[in-house]
């Protein structure tokens, strides 16, 4: 049953769910803190997976994002929803958030109406989206000076991952929050890594998505290369994937079309990791690598091979799409 919510416009479904009794027994043999309310906000290709996998696991969960369809989405599924963040930060005891960029989860944690202006004490705040280490260390100092606690957890393994619950979180803050978070985050992931302090979840992502798009362009040369010279690309994944060159790119998110049923290559590139996000975050390891003085030059390439997929009007096309764009350039000459 829906009923307004006094004084705002959003709508919540009160559905109540029974326990998964199992789930709870596990937590409470590991000794992990039980959190009852929690706050999420970005439902986007994949918050909105993990929050569902929340509410599978019985969290009451009050949801926020701009794009109203996805908020009705996760209260169709049993959620409650917020008109913004701070008056969600209110009721909840820990929030976590997956949000596209630097600013968006600045202005989230720091802007008006902001997490920060409303949270009650002691909140632990957890945010999975990827950013720059700097942002994350700059709000875990802010958030301090609030009483509140901060970790960064950006997750690795795209969206059929969200939607499986078997994310791998890298987690930076200190060892008792990660021991606080650990039973929420595997409600939305099979593998939870601790990696050092705030920001150091943040580093350990940006490399591997540096290494991730170096890997995706790579596969995706060697399989057009195969197509060219006629090899049927069925029978090159078959070598590929029981030789030396396999890899993450080339067995479970094959860029050919057809070659794996549930990729997004063989859904016209649609859904997954978008071309637009994979370049920013190429972007936020360039800027790292410049400040640290560490030479990138792969690296520093996939950036640019990613800004021109954009630049070319793939954009919103997952990054995988890199196949037909390679593909498109061989048709050219």
């Amino acid at each position: 049953m829906l009923k307004s919510r006094k004084g705002n416009t959003c709508y919540f479904q009160h559905t109540q769910f029974k326990c998964h009794s199992l789930y709870l027994y596990k937590l409470e043999r590991k000794g992990a803190k039980r959190y009852s309310k929690i706050g999420f906000i970005g439902l986007g290709n994949m918050g909105s997976h993990m929050a569902k996998n929340l509410l599978k696991k019985s969290y009451n969960l009050t949801v926020y994002d701009l794009n109203k369809s996805a908020v009705m989405n996760l209260v169709e599924a049993g959620a409650s929803c917020a008109s913004n963040a701070a008056e969600m930060s209110k009721e909840v005891e820990v929030i976590i958030s997956m949000l596209p960029s630097n600013q968006h989860v600045l202005d989230i944690y720091t802007g008006e109406n902001g997490v920060l202006s409303a949270a009650k004490k002691n909140v632990l705040l957890i945010d999975s989206s990827t950013v720059d280490p700097l942002v994350s260390q700059s709000i875990a100092s802010q958030a301090q000076k609030h009483s509140l606690r901060f970790i960064d957890s950006p997750v690795s393994g795209g969206v059929n991952a969200a939607k499986d619950g078997t994310l791998t979180f890298m987690v930076g803050g200190s060892s008792t929050d990660f021991d606080d978070a650990k039973s929420i985050l595997e409600a939305m992931g099979s593998r939870i890594v601790y990696c050092g302090n705030v920001g150091m979840g943040q580093a350990a992502k940006l490399c591997n998505n540096m290494l991730l798009a170096i890997s995706m362009i790579g596969t995706a040369e060697a399989f057009n290369l195969g197509q060219k010279l006629g090899l049927d690309a069925k029978v090159l994944a078959n070598i590929v994937n029981s030789s030396s060159g396999r890899c993450w790119s080339s067995d479970l998110y094959n860029p050919v079309p057809g070659i794996l049923p549930n990729v997004p290559s063989s859904k016209n590139y649609e859904g997954g990791f978008g071309t637009t996000l994979m370049a920013k975050d190429l972007g936020l390891a360039q800027s790292a690598a410049i400040r640290t003085q560490a030479p990138i030059p792969l690296g520093s390439l996939a950036h640019q091979i990613y800004r021109t997929i954009i630049a070319h009007g793939f954009s919103n096309k997952d990054f995988s799409v890199v196949y037909e764009f390679l593909k498109g350039k061989n048709e050219e000459t």
